[in-house]
């Protein structure tokens, strides 16, 4: 016998959940989006770039939650479909993979559009991916982690808003500046830019009790925005929205399954310092 099985027999088998316990788990686990003020404010944002067709960027650090705000950007704005006729979509929401190059980039936008992404050459994709672009009525084309485009795809980019007089936008770090601003006709065209920033002082808090109430929903209140246990989030999460969603999700799945009806603070302690 292994150390590792001698070890599994000495410890037991682990007990499954009780069903109450796996169906708060699996809410716990589903994702989430909060009428924030911050999102709300970008939102606009991006509706008076969206009217005016003018090409902008969002910048912020990662895990600040500016993928979601976009995503739901995108929701907001649902596609319409009318018997028929071909569907209208305001806003195409992307996220490219590692070192795009224009052939993926076409890919992503015409598979978005629920149209076939057939085989050819990049001036292939290129016509197709305009051709789906104008016959859907895109008003707004969302470029997520647009850093991962490769410096020559960002000529096709700045071609697709010359072309089509569309709005696209650029979401990245501040890497996506460092590579936008070595080309100064593609800069130029994306000059206008939001930065997505961490929360703070009293938003922060708010945003703790909002996620308390809203997504946590424990049988019993956590009081997460008292001092110490406000301390404890402050220092784990700092003012990342992302990292805050996380560690108050693993400390509410660990304390309702070690028994208790809330967020324990040693539960909370444990989980914020596995992100320092």
């Amino acid at each position: 016998m292994t150390q590792a099985k001698e070890w599994a027999e000495v410890l037991g088998e682990f007990q499954p959940d009780d069903d109450w316990l796996k169906a708060e788990i699996a809410r716990l686990r589903k994702k989430t989006v909060m009428p924030l003020a911050q999102v709300s404010q970008l939102h606009d944002w991006l509706d008076g770039k969206r009217k005016s067709r003018q090409s902008c960027r969002i910048v912020g650090e990662s895990r600040t939650g500016k993928s979601v705000a976009c995503e739901a950007y995108f929701y907001r704005n649902k596609p319409q479909q009318e018997a028929g006729k071909k569907p209208i979509v305001p806003v195409v929401y992307v996220q490219p993979p590692q070192k795009c190059g224009p052939k993926e980039l076409f890919k992503e936008i015409i598979e978005f559009l629920k149209h076939r992404a057939t085989r050819g050459t990049v001036s292939d994709l290129r016509g197709r991916a305009i051709e789906v672009l104008q016959a859907c009525g895109v008003e707004m084309l969302i470029i997520d982690e647009a850093d991962r485009l490769k410096p020559e795809t960002f000529a096709d980019v700045r071609d697709i808003y010359d072309k089509l007089g569309i709005a696209v936008v650029l979401v990245g770090t501040d890497r996506l500046d460092a590579v936008i601003k070595r080309d100064e006709q593609v800069y130029n065209r994306f000059r206008a830019c939001h930065r997505f920033g961490k929360l703070s002082g009293e938003e922060f808090k708010k945003t703790i009790a909002l996620w308390e109430q809203k997504i946590l929903n424990l049988p019993v209140a956590s009081n997460l925005i008292s001092k110490d246990m406000l301390r404890i989030l402050t220092t784990g999460t700092e003012g990342y929205i992302g990292r805050m969603d996380e560690i108050l999700r693993e400390a509410a799945i660990r304390s309702l399954s070690f028994g208790y009806k809330k967020v324990e603070k040693k539960c909370l302690e444990e989980v914020a310092k596995e992100y320092k």
